[in-house]
């Protein structure tokens, strides 16, 4: 197609806008793989920011403050948006004015990627990438206004697509239109394309389709919203990812000592002691995990206090740090379930931060908020007994993973998660239970849940086929924040037997126990039992998780051959 004069101006520039802003949504997307200062609306206006006058900065900075680098990109973009909208009005009169305007569009997008220090080649692929697909945007959206289409010149003219205007021609009475509306003396309406012969083919003229530009222009919005909003995801993990890994974090002022020998009996398929971070559970309400930046994050510490506190990541990572080994448990998990997980955290202990705003008489809750909203309710007494309950920065000597509640979490020990775990904590309420409610409390869960004493068979499984002789019996068992004394397991119903028990660092964690067990052939169910510290038995009713936590005692079903 070389001129399409039936287009107003005005569909011209619509056209134009979308393919801009389509061609910056895909170089977003794209600079969200390859870095976000790949991006070339972030690199024009950097190099902008390196070209203006000092006296010009200064304004900026006076009259806008903070919000000067906003201002500015927004400049960016309004000049953008002018400029697409000249390049879709040329462009409607000759698509190689709009291919050529978008070429320069990526021209000084590209130079600006690669003037920044460190640029590579490769750097340039988002606004290449963007200025192609802008381009293929542009024509398409064009010849779904009304553009020529042409045909070889032997070939059959195609007929209009629906709803595309026609040329109307006269016919006599006996010539009758695809309508076939009577006419005034009985004369027709036969619509038809126009038809012009140009340098040996024939181009079918349509008229100015509205309705098919505003379809096309509707979806390509969507389009480049779509892969604007993916790329920006993308492209803050990234430096959410960089940030991070970049983090020192302090030595502890109270260190968790060595773990003592023997807290690992090493038997395969058992649990190890310490559970790596990417193995460890994760269950929580985020459907996207949020990516919070540590160096905008705050802690708010309100409600009922003598004196409110707000804390930035840099003031609470002065804090005295405290690490210790915790166990974590869920709520949900069933008996003999895989939501459990022990790890060494380091955090502030949130007794120093509460004694710090000074707690009233009368407040037993704290209620604290995600920065996605999720909300769960400790009780104050727990938190304030002694125990080792953190704002946690760190797990297993590394910043916090993003789904495990980076920049900071609690780690409550003895307290099923749902009440004490909150990720990505940023608000704490001191509170009374009879005034507020968590997220859980209202939907049937109980509002108070410490974690029951409970164990667990990790080997055998169920269903595993066993040869007859020696073999060990496995697994791990938790009675936070009392500890585990004992595990005792049966086969086939038959008397309790004692299983040796792992060493541990103290009360918080769970406990490896084993048993070696002469196996015979044929099929047996085995059960294991824990009594904890305070003499207390696991009980053998079998409960649900809800609305407290499962009870029962664990058993497998194992064949042996």
């Amino acid at each position: 197609m070389q001129k399409n004069e039936t287009v107003p101006a005005w569909a011209g520039a619509l056209a134009g806008l979308t393919a801009g802003a389509l061609a910056l949504g895909i170089a977003q997307l794209v600079a969200g793989f390859a870095g976000p200062e790949t991006f070339p609306v972030v690199a024009v206006g950097d190099t902008a920011v390196d070209l203006t006058p000092a006296p010009v900065k200064d304004f900026a900075i006076n009259t806008f403050g903070e919000n000067d680098k906003t201002v500015l990109v927004g400049g960016v973009l309004v000049v953008l948006a002018g400029i697409a909208a000249v390049i879709g009005v040329l462009a409607r009169r000759r698509l190689l004015y709009g291919y050529v305007g978008l070429a320069g569009f990526g021209v000084v997008g590209a130079v600006a990627v690669l003037t920044r220090p460190g640029a590579g080649a490769v750097d340039v692929l988002p606004t290449v990438v963007g200025v192609v697909c802008g381009g293929l945007a542009l024509g398409w959206l064009l010849r779904r206004a009304g553009g020529g289409l042409a045909v070889p010149a032997s070939g059959t003219a195609p007929a209009p697509e629906p709803g595309a205007a026609a040329r109307p021609e006269v016919s006599g009475p006996e010539v009758s239109g695809p309508e076939g509306e009577e006419v005034g003396g009985g004369e027709r309406v036969v619509e038809r394309p126009a038809v012009m012969r140009a340098g040996g083919a024939t181009v079918v003229e349509r008229g100015f389709d509205r309705r098919r530009l505003i379809t096309g222009v509707a979806g390509g919005i969507v389009v480049a919203g779509a892969a604007a909003v993916l790329g920006r995801q993308l492209g803050g993990r990234r430096e959410l990812d960089t940030v991070r890994g970049n983090l020192a974090l302090p030595t502890p002022a109270r260190p968790a000592p060595p773990l003592p020998a023997g807290t690992d009996f090493h038997i395969p398929g058992l649990s190890s002691f310490t559970t790596k971070n990417q193995d460890f559970y994760r269950v929580d309400t985020a459907l996207v995990v949020p990516q919070v930046d540590p160096r905008a994050w705050t802690l708010r510490i309100h409600g009922m206090v003598d004196k409110p506190v707000e804390l930035t990541y840099a003031e609470l990572l002065n804090l005295p740090l405290t690490e210790a080994d915790i166990t974590l448990t869920c709520v949900s998990n069933e008996v003999g379930g895989p939501y459990v997980g022990n790890a060494r955290w380091l955090g502030v202990r949130m007794a120093d931060v509460l004694r710090r705003a000074g707690l009233q008489p009368g407040a037993d809750m704290l209620l604290s908020t995600s920065e996605d909203g999720f909300t769960c309710g400790t009780p104050v007494d727990v938190v304030m007994d002694g125990r080792e309950a953190l704002f946690a920065v760190a797990m297993n000597g590394e910043a916090l993973p993003f789904e495990h509640g980076f920049p900071v979490r609690q780690v409550v020990p003895g307290l099923y998660g749902y009440v004490s775990a909150t990720k990505w904590v940023v608000d704490v309420k001191v509170t009374r239970f009879d005034r507020d409610e968590a997220y859980w409390t209202p939907r049937g869960w109980a509002a108070k849940a410490p974690i029951k004493t409970q164990s667990r068979i990790d080997v055998p499984k169920t269903g595993d086929s066993l040869k007859a002789g020696r073999t060990a019996i496995a697994g791990v068992a938790w009675a936070q924040h009392t500890g585990v004394e004992a595990v005792e397991v049966r086969v086939d119903g038959g008397e309790w037997r004692q299983a040796r028990l792992a060493a541990v660092p103290g009360p918080d964690t769970w406990r490896q126990w084993a048993l070696d067990w002469d196996a015979t052939p044929g099929q047996h169910t085995i059960e294991a039992r824990t009594t904890d510290a305070a003499g207390r038995t696991q009980t053998e009713r079998q409960a649900p998780p809800a609305p407290d936590g499962a009870t029962g005692w664990p058993a497998v079903t194992v064949q042996v051959a």
